[in-house]
C-alpha cells in the first residue's frame, strides 16, 4: 500500500498538472473517476476536459513499464491513451481521456454481434503484435501458478476459513497442473489479461480504446478471447459464446495468427481450460480486493465466477474432480457468506451436477 496520505497524494498531483499544462504552480480541481483494481487513480479536471490526470504510486505501480507499453501497442494500430505527459519518480501521468462509454454499457441483445466483431478487430491488433522480450514478460508455468495460488491463499483461506488438507492441496496441485500444461501448449501471443467489457471504450468514431493493458504478458492465444466473451461482469448463452468463439477461430486462421491444423474441439478445451484458469484466479484476485484492499463491491460479481468455474469443472472428466470438491467442500460455506446471498441472481447461480 502507498504510504502517502491520498488527500497529500491528490494536492501534490494537482500542483504538478498545473505546472506541467500551465506552468502556473496553482493548484487545479481535481474530481475523481471510477478507477480500477490496482492502486492508480483517475481524475478529471475542467480545462483542458480531454486529459486525465492519473496517480500511479511508484510503490505499487510501474509508471515506465505503462508508458513503454502505451506506445509499442499505439505503434502496433492498438487505441490506447495518448500519454501528454508523465514523471516515472513521482508517479503522476497525464493521458487522453476517452470518455465513460465502456462496452459494457452497449452489449444489447441486439447489438453484442456488432460490438464484439469491433473487439475481434481490436483483439487481433493485439495477437498480431511482435515478441518483445525486454518488454513483454512471458506468462510460463510459474506465473500461471502464482496465480491461481491466490485462489487458495485468499478465496479458500482468507475468505471461506476453509484449511486444506494434504489430499486436497494435491487435488488442486493435479488440476492447476492440467491448466498450466492446456494454457502452455497453445500458440502464444500478447496477452491484454484484463480484456474485458469494462476495460474497452467505445469511442465517438466507433472504435475501441484499450485501457488497463499494463499487466500485459506474452501468452496463451485464448486467454482474451476468454476474458471477453465470459466476462465476469455479463453473462451470455453457452451456445452463444461457443459461436463467437469458433468465429474468432476461423478469423484468426484466415489472419495467419492460428494454425489450421488446430480443430474446433482442441480450440474450445483450449478456451473452455483458459476460463478456469483465468475464474479461478479472479475468486482469489475479487476475495483478496475485499479483505485487503477494502474494495468489498468486487464480491457481488463472485456468484458468475462460481457458476462459471463450476460449469467448465464439471464439463471434462480430467476436471471434474476438482468441481466436486469445490461442489462438496467449498460451496456450502459459500452459500453462508452474506454476499452470495445478497448478490445471487438466478442466471448466476451455479448448476451442480450430481
Amino acid at each position: 500500500m502507498p504510504n502517502t496520505r491520498p488527500d497529500t497524494r491528490q494536492k501534490q498531483l494537482s500542483t504538478w498538472v498545473s505546472q506541467t499544462l500551465t506552468d502556473d504552480s496553482q493548484d487545479i480541481q481535481l474530481v475523481p473517476v471510477g478507477g480500477d483494481a490496482g492502486f492508480r487513480r483517475y481524475f478529471r479536471f475542467q480545462s483542458p476536459s480531454h486529459w486525465l490526470a492519473v496517480d500511479a504510486p511508484p510503490q505499487t505501480e510501474d509508471t515506465h513499464q505503462f508508458v513503454a507499453l502505451a506506445n509499442f501497442l499505439a505503434n502496433q494500430g492498438v487505441r490506447t491513451p495518448h500519454i501528454l505527459a508523465a514523471d516515472e519518480q513521482l508517479g503522476f501521468l497525464l493521458v487522453e481521456d476517452f470518455g465513460d462509454e465502456l462496452l459494457h454499457k452497449h452489449l444489447h441483445p441486439h447489438r453484442v454481434d456488432q460490438y464484439y466483431n469491433t473487439a475481434f478487430d481490436c483483439l487481433q491488433s493485439l495477437q498480431a503484435c511482435p515478441d518483445n522480450t525486454d518488454l513483454i514478460p512471458r506468462y510460463d508455468q510459474t506465473m500461471l501458478r502464482r496465480e491461481l495460488q491466490i485462489f487458495s491463499d485468499w478465496f479458500v483461506g482468507a475468505l471461506l476459513g476453509y484449511t486444506l488438507n494434504a489430499p486436497e492441496q494435491a487435488l488442486l496441485h493435479n488440476t492447476f497442473e492440467r491448466l498450466e500444461q492446456s494454457a502452455l501448449e497453445q500458440p502464444q501471443s500478447l496477452v491484454h489479461r484484463d480484456f474485458h467489457s469494462r476495460n474497452l471504450i467505445l469511442r465517438t468514431d466507433g472504435s475501441l480504446g484499450v485501457i488497463d493493458f499494463q499487466g500485459a504478458l506474452w501468452g496463451a492465444c485464448t486467454y482474451d478471447l476468454v476474458s471477453l466473451l465470459r466476462d465476469c461482469y455479463i453473462r451470455w448463452p453457452a451456445e452463444r459464446v461457443t459461436h463467437w468463439a469458433l468465429t474468432y477461430r476461423h478469423r484468426s486462421i484466415d489472419a495467419g495468427l492460428l494454425h489450421q491444423d488446430v480443430n474446433e474441439t482442441t480450440f474450445l478445451r483450449w478456451f473452455d481450460w483458459m476460463g478456469l484458469q483465468r475464474h479461478i484466479k479472479v475468486l482469489g484476485i475479487f476475495a483478496r480486493l475485499s479483505l485487503r484492499d477494502h474494495k468489498h463491491h468486487y464480491l457481488k460479481d463472485l456468484p458468475l465466477v462460481i457458476r462459471y468455474t463450476l460449469e467448465v469443472a464439471n464439463s471434462y472428466p480430467q476436471l471434474k474432480p476438482f468441481g466436486d470438491w469445490f461442489s462438496t467442500k467449498l460451496l456450502p460455506l459459500i452459500q453462508a457468506q452474506h454476499w452470495y446471498s445478497d448478490h445471487i441472481h438466478a442466471g448466476d447461480a451455479p448448476c451442480v451436477q450430481p
